[in-house]
């Protein structure tokens, strides 16, 4: 199977613009999926600064953010400070029970919530959200059920490639870079 949208243009950009929330997981899509270990447990990730810009972006559009992860780590709470993530729940293994308890948190539908999930444990969320994404290193398992495969790998762009795509959908991609490109940031 080869990365890129699974649904029609049209359709992606229905439900793009029906979004209020994307939705991540982490180990495997922010970052690569290793695990880096010393004598105190787990230490370390790795973050793509590209992916925290495209996150930022989606902000700048009015697009929520949050984080649902399996895993609790030290690093990825920084990170997700640093980003001003809206919501973050670590440590959740069972993500459909996240998910629907995500949902009737901050009162939204499914179908306003982009996911980007790249293990089975997703599957629970990208069967149920309004537009999914995996990174191109998804298992099989998710890279044949989501709406849209990416092009990059985990840890390496995919959450800023997602970005753009919705971005783009939502005609809101040439607006947020226009000053970039124009030098008047």
């Amino acid at each position: 199977m080869g990365a890129g949208a699974i649904l029609e243009r049209d359709e992606i950009e229905r439900r793009a613009a029906a979004l209020d929330w994307l939705l991540l997981d982490v180990d495997g899509v922010m970052t690569d999926g290793r695990l880096v270990y010393d004598g105190e447990g787990e230490r370390q990730k790795a973050f793509h600064v590209r992916d925290g810009l495209g996150l930022k972006l989606a902000q700048k559009a009015g697009l929520k953010v949050g984080i649902l992860s399996g895993r609790e780590n030290a690093a990825l709470a920084k990170r997700a400070k640093e980003l001003a993530i809206d919501r973050v729940i670590l440590d959740r293994s069972d993500k459909g029970h996240a998910f629907a308890e995500f949902l009737e948190e901050v009162g939204t539908a499914p179908e306003r919530v982009a996911y980007i999930g790249d293990d089975l444990a997703d599957l629970a969320v990208i069967l149920r959200c309004g537009l999914s994404f995996a990174p191109a290193d998804a298992v099989p398992e998710v890279a044949s059920r989501v709406d849209w495969l990416l092009e990059l790998p985990g840890g390496g762009g995919a959450v800023r490639e997602m970005c753009e795509v919705i971005l783009k959908a939502r005609r809101d991609w040439e607006r947020l870079v226009r000053p970039f490109v124009s030098g008047g940031l």
